[in-house]
């Protein structure tokens, strides 16, 4: 079998990528990059955009399945950065998907694409789309995820989105380095009381709901046309959690704090002035990073349980050690500049 991986060269994608290889599969996958640690993996390369349509066409033809990865992520950036490579490359995969004669997508959105700044204690996939969005990445994941659903069953092409909450684990390159740089240059505060509750999921899970949602993906299945969020299950104190990173990782806790309104207004303003000036570089506060750390979010998983047998294999206190492990011994000791 064969199959595209876009997002080979990012954190679930590669891990995506590695499992995928090991159970036999060939592998291509799009990239803006070259990537000759793939290469040498036997991976076929497409060089190109997502937000070329010729590139994107290209690479579909002669897969069996596709598993749309790739994204621009982050908290900051303009509207066109975020809307071309996320909606305009997601709707370019799905007409690549029907030009090549592909018949199962499976695409990694995010609850981004439902956060609206409030509390979130246990909601499921009846949560609407919000009204207004906090910045535009997930604007533009929402958008995305509406077009690979809408695509559900026509030209022969079964699709699904999974909304994986907050993605970690050995080799992150997004969370725990955050956490690090902003603990050693003393900017890192609790936002709030510090008792909000928040999902996680472990790499090694978040690579196996992509398997089961692909498994038997039919036009008709029960997963089909449908979005899921995918977690481990296992709501936890965020800033507790927090703490035990930096205590992993030979830091001290966080001792500084900011009250939710302040930090969003703050955050406001930040990107007020970041805009109007057009500052470099991403305010080191934002709305959604506010509310991020302010308050819970987490999510309902039965329904991916029940549609196509997702279980969290890989548990937190599991997850914890070998991603303490990875950074303290496979890196070396962690210091500001190794991480």
């Amino acid at each position: 079998m064969k199959i595209l991986v876009t997002g080979l060269g990012g954190f679930l994608g590669g891990a995506l990528g590695h499992r995928l290889l090991a159970e036999g599969a060939r592998l291509r996958t799009l990239s803006r990059r070259p990537l000759p640690e793939w290469e040498q993996l036997g991976v076929e390369v497409v060089r190109g955009p997502l937000e070329d349509r010729a590139s994107v066409v290209e690479a579909c033809q002669g897969v069996d399945q596709v598993f749309h990865v790739a994204a621009k992520a982050g908290i900051w950036g303009s509207y066109a950065e975020y809307f071309d490579s996320n909606v305009e490359g997601t709707r370019n995969v799905v007409e690549g998907c029907w030009a090549g004669g592909v018949t199962q997508l499976v695409h990694t959105s995010s609850p981004s694409s439902v956060f609206d700044g409030q509390d979130c204690l246990g909601c499921d996939e009846s949560k609407p789309y919000p009204e207004h969005f906090l910045n535009f990445y997930s604007e533009s994941k929402a958008a995305a995820e509406q077009v690979v659903l809408q695509a559900n069953g026509r030209r022969g092409l079964a699709t699904v989105s999974l909304r994986p909450h907050l993605i970690w684990g050995p080799g992150d390159p997004h969370i725990l380095p955050r956490v690090v740089k902003m603990a050693d240059a003393g900017r890192l505060r609790r936002v709030g009381l510090g008792q909000n509750m928040v999902d996680l999921t472990y790499v090694d899970n978040a690579v196996d709901a992509h398997l089961c949602a692909m498994r038997n993906l039919t036009p008709e299945s029960p997963q089909a046309g449908k979005a899921y969020f995918i977690s481990n299950g296992s709501p936890v104190r965020l800033w507790e959690w927090v703490d035990q990173v930096l205590a992993g990782l030979g830091r001290p806790p966080v001792r500084g704090h900011l009250s939710l309104a302040k930090a969003r207004l703050l955050g406001g303003i930040l990107e007020w002035l970041y805009r109007t000036l057009r500052l470099p570089g991403e305010p080191p506060m934002t709305r959604f990073v506010a509310c991020q750390m302010g308050t819970s979010h987490y999510y309902n998983i039965s329904a991916s349980q029940r549609d196509f047998g997702y279980q969290p294999a890989v548990s937190l206190e599991v997850g914890m050690e070998r991603t303490l492990r990875y950074f303290n011994e496979t890196l070396g000791p962690v210091t500001k500049t190794t991480i």
